[in-house]
């Protein structure tokens, strides 16, 4: 009795002690990969300065502009609506201080973006007079400033809604297909980069300003009815022959100067950024879902984070003012308001043009920190 004990205490001690070698090196694997994780992470972070070689490589052709004001590069300018932008002091940083219909006073996001790969230094508005074949190649961007994901939100601007600006992109199908052939539009549009950048408009200027929307959804319905008109919207595009996808999260609306303005606030308004978060979040689920139900290849651009760095933390970016916009008395100016207006000496150095829209140098950095943030499948 008392050896098949001790039999049986050194066999509980063997297991043990093999149990105790095997946690030991359990922890070391889990210490090791920790280690890797970050490189790991840097392996698959896109190499910006590599961009250009990345789209020869798979054949990426153009980039392809659906929105709002932050996208917009002066189809507005051409329709019947007070949303513009097209006067000074807009464009003080564009060629020679040329205003385009961009609200900024120089380049945006998406034409930063279309520099890096190679393709234009400025995405011309398919509506502009000037537009020509060869610009159809290197893309054009469809958007309105004063649109949302909401038609009811480009209504009340009198401004393209998406489906009008889906109108356009066909004709713009057509013009390819008259100056490349069928087929060779149809490649060219395939392998294009389409970009979607709105949704602050259809809080901002709809459910918040206007009654129709709050009587039919909360809030948090709202935002749930916005993310399914995107999924809509890309199901539309990839019926129209779009495979690659990049959705512009909306920024943090609570840092925007007019905002604060309004509610009487030196800093950023937290219920504003946390509804701007949410709603960027949502938009992240909802593009996990496209990849498996509509065949896109799928990323999320994310201006908000960029945004409320530098405001944050703005010596870290070079940058001065993060308060206030460049144009007049940076608080409540934007648009037609801002029209005529003097501005700051500097414009590089504040991280807002107008009392809404950021800085040229502010959409470097948005366009620099989203291109680094994309996984090279992406293009593939």
């Amino acid at each position: 009795m008392f050896k098949s004990l001790v039999v049986k205490a050194l066999s509980n001690r063997a297991f043990f002690s093999f149990l105790l070698i095997m946690i030991m090196m359990m922890k070391k694997i889990l210490v090791l990969s920790l280690a890797l994780t970050p490189l790991l992470l840097v392996s698959e972070a896109l190499d910006i300065h590599q961009l250009k070689q990345i789209a020869t490589r798979n054949n990426v052709t153009c980039i392809l502009v659906f929105g709002d004001s932050s996208v917009d590069s002066g189809n507005n300018n051409r329709l019947d609506t007070t949303i513009k932008s097209n006067f000074h002091p807009y464009g003080k940083d564009f060629n020679n201080g040329l205003p385009t219909g961009r609200f900024c006073d120089g380049r945006l996001a998406t034409d930063f973006i279309a520099d890096e790969f190679g393709f234009t230094n400025a995405i011309p508005a398919f509506l502009d007079p000037k537009i020509n074949n060869e610009d159809l190649l290197h893309g054009v961007s469809f958007a309105s400033a004063g649109s949302g994901y909401d038609d009811l939100t480009a209504n009340l601007s009198k401004v393209l809604s998406v489906p009008q600006q889906l109108v356009y992109f066909k004709h713009y199908k057509i013009h390819l297909s008259k100056f490349v052939g069928l087929k060779k539009a149809e490649e060219i549009v395939s392998n294009a980069v389409f970009v979607v950048s709105m949704g602050t408009n259809d809080f901002l200027q709809n459910y918040y300003l206007e009654p129709t929307r709050p009587k039919q959804f909360t809030l948090e319905q709202y935002q749930n009815f916005l993310v399914s008109r995107l999924y809509s919207h890309a199901k539309t595009l990839y019926k129209l022959g779009a495979r690659r996808l990049v959705v512009v999260g909306v920024p943090p609306f609570g840092c925007m100067p007019l905002v604060k303005t309004l509610v009487n606030q030196n800093t950023c308004v937290e219920s504003y950024n946390k509804l701007a978060f949410s709603f960027n979040s949502k938009i992240k689920q909802k593009l996990i879902l496209m990849k498996t139900t509509t065949g896109l290849k799928t990323a999320y651009l994310d201006c908000y984070n960029a945004i409320q760095d530098a405001v944050s933390h703005p010596l870290k970016y070079g940058l001065r003012e993060c308060t206030k916009g460049c144009c007049a008395t940076g608080i409540i100016e934007y648009g037609d308001t801002c029209k005529d207006m003097s501005t700051c000496d500097d414009p590089s150095k504040y991280v807002f043009w107008d009392a809404v829209h950021p800085t040229q140098k502010m959409y470097q950095i948005i366009a620099q920190k989203g291109l680094q943030s994309l996984d090279e499948n992406f293009f593939l």
